[in-house]
């Protein structure tokens, strides 16, 4: 494989890399131990093992430049650096090696912030639950989304019980809406952004309403220099069709009842989420009342949105 090569093909990315020089980077000597306390699944701690990239090679030389980008933007919000792409032709486990070789760094960066040692391990083994993710959607091992987990690896994102909360800034659509509700922020405006990992069980209410409540003490504590008014969300999760067909007392419902529903996006990803994997609505099981009512409305010709909602803070 010709790095060089590959790399042309991405020229922004390239010359960011290029701009500066790499990051030390090190593997520690109980990786394996490493990688189960970061929740990677069993099956591909072996292959992770296997693949790491050899000191000197150009995989190497490519771990350090993207260690670097993560450190160089380290906790900030302005100034992000460009996304990592999907490359799979570097193997799919990179992604896993660089955010792992990054990790000194993340969890420097959380002492710095007193971040509790819990909050900082549920937060980072979400590179394990991606991993998991990513074998439930295609079958194989890997990274789901690798520019996902570099919001973590930057102190941008924090796991605080049933859900995440990223510190970021409100865009145009959904700050106007807030704004038009008469708060006094709107587009640029810093916000928590809420996320729902996979893997964690039911949203109830009371770990749903336990998160925020952190949340609420977290930020202020951890980042005192900021203030985020409000939380927003944009998921398939807030479709309020789904109202339509679930019991009014339906953990989906409750969640959708704490947002101000703002306006939806075109397509939706509920069946990557929900089933794993796209396929016609005649083929998608019915093993549960949210499947059955995802694949029911698909088969009557109806379509699926994500849709954006706020609620203060």
């Amino acid at each position: 494989m010709d790095i060089e090569t590959l790399l042309r093909g991405h020229p922004d990315w390239l010359g960011h890399l290029e701009s500066g020089g790499g990051a030390a980077i090190a593997f520690p000597e109980d990786l394996a131990d490493e990688l189960v306390r970061l929740a990677v699944p069993h099956e591909d701690i072996g292959a992770v093992l296997a693949t790491l990239p050899e000191p000197g090679g150009p995989l190497w030389w490519l771990a350090e430049r993207c260690v670097r980008s993560l450190v160089s933007a380290m906790g900030s919000l302005d100034a992000p650096p460009p996304p990592f792409p999907d490359l799979p032709e570097l193997g799919p486990y990179f992604f896993v090696h660089v955010f792992v070789a990054a990790l000194p760094y993340t969890r420097e960066y959380h002492r710095e912030r007193g971040v509790p040692a819990e909050v900082s391990r549920a937060t980072l083994a979400d590179l394990g639950r991606n991993m998991a993710v990513h074998r439930k959607r295609h079958g194989t091992g890997g990274l789901n989304t690798p520019r996902w987990f570099m919001r973590h690896a930057r102190g941008i994102l924090y796991e605080l019980g049933r859900l995440q909360f990223e510190r970021t800034r409100m865009g145009g659509r959904t700050g106007e809406g807030v704004r038009a509700a008469g708060l006094a922020t709107g587009p640029g405006d810093l916000a928590l952004g809420v996320h729902i990992p996979d893997f964690k069980g039911p949203i109830t209410p009371a770990a749903c309403e336990a998160s925020f409540e952190r949340a609420r003490e977290f930020f202020p504590r951890h980042f005192p220099e900021e203030r985020f008014p409000v939380a927003t969300c944009h998921s398939w999760l807030l479709d309020d069709q789904l109202a339509g067909y679930l019991p009014a007392g339906s953990n989906i419902v409750a969640f959708q009842r704490r947002f101000h529903l703002l306006h939806r996006t075109d397509t939706s990803d509920v069946l990557t989420f929900v089933f794993g994997s796209e396929a016609a609505a005649t083929e998608l099981p019915r093993r549960t009342r949210l499947e059955r009512a995802i694949a029911d409305h698909l088969a009557t010709g109806g379509s699926w949105y994500g849709r954006a909602g706020w609620l203060r803070l």
